[in-house]
C-alpha cells in the first residue's frame, strides 16, 4: 500500500490520483463512527470531485424517511471526520450487504465481515478490502431539503500498489463499478444486477 500526502505534491499530482480513481459514476463506501464508537458504513452513489487544489469530493446523503439525517450524515456533522472508499468489482457483494438498515447501535461493516484497518491522521478506520481509501476531514455541510451535502478535504490518499504507478491509477486494474437505476451495476465496459437487501 502505498500512502500519498496531497499536501507534499502538485495540484497535477492531485487531479490525476482524483480523476483516476473516482470512475466511472461511482459509488464511495463511507465509514464513519457513532456515538458509542460503533463503526458505520455505507454507500452512496451521489459522490463526485469537488477540487484538485485542496482535493476534495462530495458526498449527498439523503435523508431517512421520516426527514431525518441518516447514520452516515450525523456521525460525520458530529465527529468532522470520515473515510471514502473506492467500491470495486471484488467489494461490491459485501458494500452492497452495508445498505441493509441497521439501528446505529450496529455495525454495517461488521455484518459484511469487513476488515477495520486505522487510519493515519484521522480517528475513523477505513476498510482493508478496498484498492482506494482517503481520509477525510469535514470541510463543510449543506443542509438542504432532504439531504445532507458532504463536503470532505482529502488528507490522506492510501493506494494499492498494483494499481498505482508514476502517480497514475490503472483504471483496468482497479476495477470501479458505478450504480445504476434498480438492482443494475455497471464495470468498465460491463453491466450486471446485484440485489441490494430488503
Amino acid at each position: 500500500m502505498i500512502s500519498i500526502d496531497p499536501l507534499q505534491g502538485t495540484e497535477r499530482d492531485n487531479y490525476k490520483l482524483l480523476v483516476g480513481t473516482i470512475i466511472p459514476r461511482p459509488i464511495a463506501f463511507v465509514t464513519t463512527l457513532g456515538d458509542e464508537g460503533v463503526l458505520n458504513g455505507a454507500p452512496f452513489s451521489y459522490f463526485n470531485i469537488v477540487s484538485s487544489n485542496p482535493p476534495m469530493i462530495s458526498v449527498s446523503i439523503q435523508h431517512t424517511g421520516a426527514g431525518q439525517s441518516k447514520d452516515t450524515a450525523r456521525n460525520i456533522k458530529h465527529t468532522k471526520e470520515f473515510v471514502v472508499h473506492i467500491v470495486d468489482q471484488q467489494n461490491v457483494g459485501q458494500v452492497n450487504m452495508t445498505a441493509a438498515p441497521l439501528p446505529p447501535d450496529q455495525s454495517e461493516v461488521s455484518l459484511a465481515g469487513l476488515t477495520p484497518v486505522d487510519s493515519l491522521h484521522i480517528v475513523v478506520p477505513g476498510i482493508k478490502e478496498a484498492k482506494v481509501r482517503m481520509e477525510c476531514v469535514l470541510e463543510h455541510c449543506l443542509e438542504l431539503p432532504n439531504n445532507d451535502l458532504i463536503i470532505g478535504r482529502i488528507v490522506q490518499f492510501h493506494i494499492d500498489e498494483e494499481i498505482y504507478e508514476q502517480g497514475r491509477i490503472d483504471p483496468v486494474q482497479l476495477g470501479a463499478v458505478s450504480r445504476l437505476a434498480g438492482n443494475n451495476y455497471a464495470g468498465i465496459g460491463e453491466i450486471f444486477e446485484i440485489e441490494r437487501p430488503v
